[in-house]
């Protein structure tokens, strides 16, 4: 076999190497792009529990606790608005400047009048506001503010998968920052007030 064939055999399975290095290689995860503070949040128009049209307008004036679940939610929904409740609570005369907004991720049974019903449970945040819409809508903020959710299940007894985070938005209707719902009463606490003081909770 001539030296020319020798070399074309060569780059040959170079070649086949290559290709099976590409096409073997582990995949890497898929690297989640870091939220900024200008992406959570936006504009959006829902119904609160006593059936009022508002917007993101209802953001301001005052720090926002932001939290997306639902009222059928069997556990981590009705700890943390209870958390919430014990926060809004301590606050003292600042509760004036600090409110709760529970956002559904179930908007076909969370009705205006089932979001009223539950949120006037009293260890829940005094003067809490729920919203509701369609699903158009709810998928709408949702996107908005990064959060997760899915109906699992079928028939009246379905659940939700949801993220859980709480966001603290500022009295601008900007982002601050986020607070983990496991979060004991003192260290939302302790962050929200940082937060009110001119620092971010996330710093």
């Amino acid at each position: 076999m001539s030296l020319r064939a020798w070399a074309w055999i060569a780059v040959g399975l170079a070649a086949a190497a290559l290709a099976a290095l590409i096409v073997f290689r582990p995949a890497q995860p898929a690297r989640p792009t870091p939220a900024t503070s200008a992406a959570i949040g936006g504009a959006f128009q829902l119904s609160d529990q006593n059936g009022r049209v508002v917007n993101q307008n209802l953001l301001d004036g005052k720090w926002s606790a932001v939290y997306f679940g639902y009222t059928y939610c069997p556990d981590v929904c009705p700890t943390t608005l209870q958390m919430l409740g014990s926060v809004e609570r301590s606050l003292g005369a600042r509760q004036k400047d600090f409110q709760v907004v529970f956002v559904t991720v179930d908007p076909a049974r969370d009705t205006p009048s089932q979001l009223k019903l539950y949120l006037s449970n009293g260890v829940f945040p005094p003067g809490a506001i729920g919203l509701t819409g369609t699903p158009a809508q709810i998928a709408r903020i949702a996107g908005a503010f990064g959060v997760y959710y899915q109906r699992e299940g079928t028939g009246p007894g379905y659940t939700v998968n949801h993220s859980s985070a709480i966001y603290l938005m500022n009295p601008k209707g900007g982002f601050d920052s986020v607070i983990a719902s496991d979060s004991t009463p003192g260290d939302a606490r302790t962050a929200i007030v940082k937060a009110m003081n001119g620092g971010s909770a996330g710093g």
